[in-house]
């Protein structure tokens, strides 16, 4: 397209904002102090008979448990935040598409995007994270909070987890890069996750997110004027589900439905399934769909392969555990 020029707005007051309330859900804490009293001692006490009756004792909450085996579920989160202390090293994978056959093998000898990552959690419910990735050479950090969880008495019947990420595109500047500023080298990612547990095999989540960009392509119309191709703030909504065959395996399956509709270059949705394989101390997924991304934000802007046309790639997520 000749004549294009960046389209840039600051970034979203919603990013901001989701950042500051995960701040204070994450560090605030109520504190409540009980008051003993003491009744007054009578010198002859062995003919006293204690008549005071005991305090019933307080029934503490027990959770549902094990909802999904890990932070991933093929392209997405999951509302699991790992116990205090747990440091995850993450390595994801996507190879090329598979409409070109042997020719490429299927995509395995294609150009192929991959991401190391790693996560800790610092205190209960909160997880922060940082990876990088080959694709644009991004950088991103990450951050999840366990907001609310499945109760085994039904009092709460969902999972509810925020999820939140930025990446930088670290690039050169030049011609190709079209930055301006600091500021138009960033994205950002703000999801609510949904989940909850139906029986020891299924397990289900929804989680609407918004994706901004702070810089997009545009275009100088007849008069002149700055258009954009795509908008800076794009809505979404994704599906999860996970089917345990066995203690150690799952069929997994997901399927992300971007809502926003740009000017031009509409991003197609993502279907995708695979097995699931746990060990105590990994979690291993293989499996086909459409996203070729590994940052969200990219794939619920950008993504063009289509499920109807057999756009479909091989992708593997490898998660590794420690505990300290």
């Amino acid at each position: 397209m000749k004549n294009q020029k960046t389209y840039s707005l600051p970034v979203s007051p919603f990013a901001w904002l989701c950042a500051i309330m995960l701040l204070c859900c994450s560090f605030g804490k109520l504190h409540a102090q009980a008051v003993k009293t003491t009744a007054p001692v009578k010198k002859d006490t062995s003919k006293i008979k204690d008549t005071t009756a005991a305090a019933p004792g307080v029934k503490k909450t027990s959770y549902v448990k094990n909802t999904f085996e890990g932070n991933y579920l093929i392209d997405e989160q999951t509302v699991m935040v790992p116990i205090k202390g747990t440091f995850e090293f993450d390595i994801q994978h996507r190879f090329g598409t598979v409409e070109h056959g042997t020719t490429d093998l299927f995509g395995i000898f294609a150009s192929a995007t991959m991401r190391l990552g790693f996560s800790y959690v610092p205190v209960n419910n909160l997880q922060i994270g940082f990876g990088g990735t080959n694709e644009k050479m991004q950088v991103d950090g990450n951050v999840k909070y366990a907001l609310l969880k499945q109760t085994k008495s039904g009092s709460m019947p969902v999972s509810i987890t925020y999820y939140g990420d930025v990446a930088a595109d670290t690039r050169k500047k030049d011609n190709t890069t079209l930055f301006v500023s600091t500021s138009d080298r960033f994205s950002y990612f703000n999801q609510i996750l949904i989940a909850r547990k139906f029986s020891d095999a299924l397990s289900i989540q929804a989680g609407p997110n918004l994706s901004h960009f702070n810089n997009l392509q545009g275009y100088l119309d007849a008069s002149g004027n700055v258009m954009p191709i795509l908008k800076n703030d794009n809505f979404g909504i994704s599906f999860s589900g996970r089917f345990k065959i066995s203690d150690e395996s799952a069929l997994i399956a997901n399927y992300d439905q971007p809502l926003t509709q740009n000017p031009a270059n509409n991003p197609h949705p993502n279907l995708s399934f695979g097995i699931e394989m746990k060990t105590s101390g990994h979690d291993f997924e293989i499996f086909v769909g459409n996203y070729s991304s590994l940052i969200p934000q990219n794939n619920f802007v950008y993504n063009q392969n289509d499920f109807k046309k057999g756009q479909f790639l091989i992708g593997f997520n490898i998660s590794r555990l420690w505990n300290f």
